[in-house]
């Protein structure tokens, strides 16, 4: 009988028990050293151990074994994209998405890279994509409201916030993009010091709320 050593530290990597992981993940390297997925759940390992030289290592590895391994190259983006290595983070996502990784997290962690790049026209469409696989994501569909409000595309952003507010009343980031989509883009002024105080009240530091919310209350006046 073959032991599935992958699935051994797999295992023990979820219940924290490192070392053992660490063995069984080697023991699965030996075992088949032409298959990328020792070397990617190693790297994994390593990432989660902040690791992160050896961990790199690892995923190119994997990737010099098999040029198609999805994961591996997801896994090198998310140490680029931790490094704000944005550019190289988003060309590994696309190649993940490209060598057909599953899920919302690719297209979500490929918008993040171009936003943080300050290319929100770039993040749209993959953001959207998320949002499109994971409709009740409520992570992804407040990013994806940003971005819209950002690129002054109100109507659409919108649902998107409310979206979140009535799945986390208390997210203040949906409250302060609202109340600032309010403000600039309608004359619903009670809407927007609403949710701008909403903001403030549930972080108190949070001056930028405060501070529209106060020039609101001005202009009313």
């Amino acid at each position: 009988m073959v032991i599935n050593y992958n699935e051994i530290g797999i295992k023990a990597f979820k219940e924290k028990r490192y070392e053992d992981a660490a063995q069984a993940f080697n023991d699965a390297i030996e075992q088949n050293p032409n298959d990328a997925v020792g070397y990617v759940n190693f790297g994994n390992l390593l990432a989660t151990l902040n690791d992160v030289e050896r961990a790199e290592r690892f995923f190119q590895k994997a990737i010099t074994v098999d040029d198609k391994a999805a994961t591996a190259y997801y896994g090198l983006a998310n140490l680029y994209y931790n490094a704000e290595r944005f550019i190289e983070a988003a060309k590994l996502y696309q190649k993940s998405i490209e060598h057909g990784i599953e899920g919302a997290d690719a297209y979500f962690m490929l918008a993040k890279s171009f936003e943080r790049e300050g290319n929100e026209k770039l993040a749209l469409p993959y953001m959207q994509r998320a949002a499109e696989l994971a409709p009740e994501d409520v992570e992804i569909r407040l990013a994806y409201g940003i971005i819209l409000c950002t690129l002054e595309m109100f109507d659409h952003a919108k649902p998107e916030l409310e979206y979140v507010i009535e799945h986390d009343i208390n997210n203040v980031d949906a409250h302060y993009n609202l109340g600032v989509l309010y403000a600039v883009s309608s004359d619903k002024i009670d809407d927007a010091k609403y949710h701008l105080k909403q903001a403030f009240t549930l972080a108190p530091e949070f001056d930028q709320a405060r501070y529209i919310y106060d020039m609101l209350s001005q202009r009313q006046n």
